[in-house]
């Protein structure tokens, strides 16, 4: 048993004790959530009644390996946006590749990213990279500072140092980062004046429960800059200037895909003509969508496309990205041996995953051990007519979670994603997402764990 493991079973055990058989300190966490808006919908986001705990050792891997890959995935998607062969073998439609050859005006194409990391002892595995917008890092942090003073955790921390992790101060730290990089010899509009940008935090308004943007457009408020959440059929575009309902905009933090978007709206839209007019500042930039699609690890897990890539984001790809490739016919290397793809991926069923190049569609993903040699090659097939890839599945890490089901304890195997969100390149906050599938699977005992950082007191 691993020092992570004996802190959790100590934990448990604390959950088992006399004074908390009574599970009114259960309702008053729930109530405080409700209190706090953690819950979309009239469901808590947390339904679990333990955080998620890494060892300082984990902790400092994750960041180096999220700090290495965010590296190398910017990296290769400049290497993209130079080389029309190789941005050809991202699978974008033409709209996408018109967006991403707008110059977003600053440098880092993503100035927010997340990982999902299954996390073994001292093994990692990225499950996915995700850079189009944060998901769970305010939730997280607001669940962090509940669960921390909760009646087992203020018990628990007498043995052990406990760390949070909180995301909105970097957040909006790298957003005024990006803008500022974006209004350098700019003459109008709030970069121009040295005022505080007006953000606009853009997504499709849900019709029940509240968003989880809506406690980052408090906080961004909090810190003296107004901010209003919007829906793209609101944006009006005249005179160099964007509007929404009258609210002037400079600096627009993006929740919706371009494949969302561009479903619904063309490129006459007002939100893209002030983009091209370098009129707004848009995080993330419209390229982001790049390091989005699965193919991107396509590109990395290739060893000559990275072979001039520096040591250690060499070494990150090679230890921690799974093998990937575009599912078409042909030949492929496969650790360092060619294959012919389509009779690789028929053979090896076992230990392979097929997923669309991009999850914002109704396209499913496939795990080979989960299906027969026969539904196998129809999922085969199907990953021909239609932008896949193929990958290594990765194991995912299994441990228990205590929750409370109709007015008892109970404990469950659950699996849990860990997420780091890296700002500007720079790993500064994490929260975990706990389920009994996995990241993107909804089960009513699924949600975010607040993710604290743990250490044995001296």
């Amino acid at each position: 048993m691993t020092q992570l493991d004996e802190a959790i079973a100590r934990y448990h055990r604390i959950l088992e004790s006399e004074p908390y058989r009574d599970l009114r300190w259960v309702k008053n966490l729930q109530d405080e959530m409700e209190a706090r808006q953690l819950s979309a919908g009239g469901r808590l986001l947390c339904p679990f009644l333990r955080p998620n705990f890494v060892t300082q050792k984990q902790y400092d891997n994750l960041v180096k390996t999220g700090e290495a890959l965010v590296s190398a995935v910017d990296r290769m998607l400049r290497l993209a946006l130079a080389s029309p062969q190789l941005l050809s073998r991202m699978q974008l439609f033409p709209a996408e590749k018109m967006l991403a050859a707008i110059d977003p005006g600053y440098e880092m194409s993503e100035v927010s990213a997340q990982l999902d990391l299954q996390i073994q002892n001292g093994s990692l595995h990225v499950l996915q990279y995700n850079a189009d917008a944060l998901s769970g890092a305010a939730y997280a942090e607001g669940l962090s500072d509940l669960f921390y003073d909760c009646p087992p955790v203020k018990e628990f921390r007498r043995r052990y140092n406990l760390t949070r992790v909180g995301g909105k101060k970097p957040f909006l730290s790298a957003l005024l980062k990006a803008y500022k990089m974006f209004g350098v010899g700019k003459g109008a509009g709030a970069a121009g004046q040295g005022r505080n940008p007006n953000i606009g935090i853009l997504e499709f308004r849900s019709a029940t429960g509240r968003s989880e943007y809506e406690i980052f457009r408090e906080y961004f408020r909090a810190e003296g800059f107004q901010t209003e959440l919007i829906a793209p059929d609101q944006l009006e575009y005249k005179n160099g200037v964007l509007r929404a309902n009258g609210f002037d905009i400079d600096l627009i933090y993006r929740r919706i895909s371009a494949q969302e978007f561009l479903l619904r709206f063309t490129l006459n839209h007002p939100l893209v003509q002030a983009y091209q007019d370098h009129n707004v500042c848009i995080v993330n930039s419209f390229r982001s969508e790049l390091s989005h699609k699965k193919a991107m690890f396509a590109l990395l897990t290739e060893d000559a496309l990275v072979a001039r890539f520096p040591l250690h984001e060499r070494k990150a790809i090679k230890e921690h990205v799974p093998w990937t490739r575009v599912v078409k016919a042909g030949k492929a290397t496969y650790q360092e041996e060619t294959v012919d793809l389509l009779e690789f991926i028929k053979q090896n069923r076992e230990k392979l995953v097929l997923r669309p190049n991009d999850e914002y569609t109704d396209l499913h993903s496939f795990v080979g051990f989960e299906h027969d040699d026969g539904a196998w090659a129809r999922a085969i097939r199907e990953a021909q007519r239609a932008p896949y890839v193929v990958q290594e599945r990765v194991v995912p890490t299994r441990t228990l979670f205590p929750l409370m089901s109709y007015g008892h304890l109970e404990f469950k195997e659950m699996q849990v994603d860990v997420q780091p969100q890296a700002y500007l390149g720079k790993v500064a906050s994490c929260s975990s997402y706990v389920s009994s599938e996995g990241a993107g699977t909804y089960s009513p005992a699924s949600g975010i764990a607040p993710t604290f950082i743990i250490d044995t007191k001296a």
